[in-house]
């Protein structure tokens, strides 16, 4: 077993990157930030070159609103020229990539009085907070839409193929490296 890790300085060339590339044909580059071999095989821990960014649909639920996810492809379509064009604003460059919307550019400073924290319900461990920035808002057919960026970095873990490609691991097949990983991870910052 062998693992390596990357300089930790941000500043990545293009031999330290990978292509992901979804069943629709879309692809996300990403920084290999963590490289592991486990009895033969590579595996690589990647985060996105440009920022992820989720779309939120406000709507009211009694008396109060509720922030609902937008994953609908067709709902994505209808809102990302509004979206694009509000993010433009920002000088934001919005991506309809592989796994993961995204912006290229600087994204704003962090904003407590932005910060929005979403309970996501995990079948093995509850509830798992993730805590959002919001980075713009705009409103589509009187619908009003939110763009936060997650605060966590979103990462990937693939398994290089005998052909060099990333495959990304199915979540039982991370589940089963995820405390190989986090010990080797550990071992490195100590």
């Amino acid at each position: 077993m062998y693992s390596s890790p990357l300089p930790e300085d941000n500043d990545h060339d293009s031999e330290s990157s990978l292509i992901l590339t979804d069943e629709l044909k879309r692809t996300l580059e990403c920084y290999i930030e963590y490289t592991l071999d486990v009895e033969g095989e590579k595996y690589v821990l990647l985060l996105p070159v440009d920022s992820p960014i989720e779309i939120f649909a406000w709507q009211a639920d009694g008396d109060e609103e509720e922030a609902v996810l937008v994953e609908d492809d067709e709902i994505i379509d209808q809102i990302f020229g509004t979206a694009q064009a509000v993010l433009s604003e920002q000088n934001l460059i919005l991506k309809n990539t592989a796994y993961a919307l995204t912006v290229a550019g600087e994204l704003p400073p962090e904003d407590e009085s932005k910060f929005f924290t979403l309970e996501i319900e995990d079948e093995e461990n509850g509830l798992e907070p993730e805590q959002l920035m919001e980075i713009a808002t705009f409103y589509h057919d009187e619908q009003e839409y939110a763009i936060y960026t997650p605060l966590d970095p979103l990462l990937f873990f693939a398994r290089i193929t005998k052909t060099g490609e990333p495959e990304l691991l199915s979540p039982e097949e991370f589940r089963k490296f995820q405390p190989l990983l986090e010990e080797h991870l550990f071992n490195e910052v100590e």
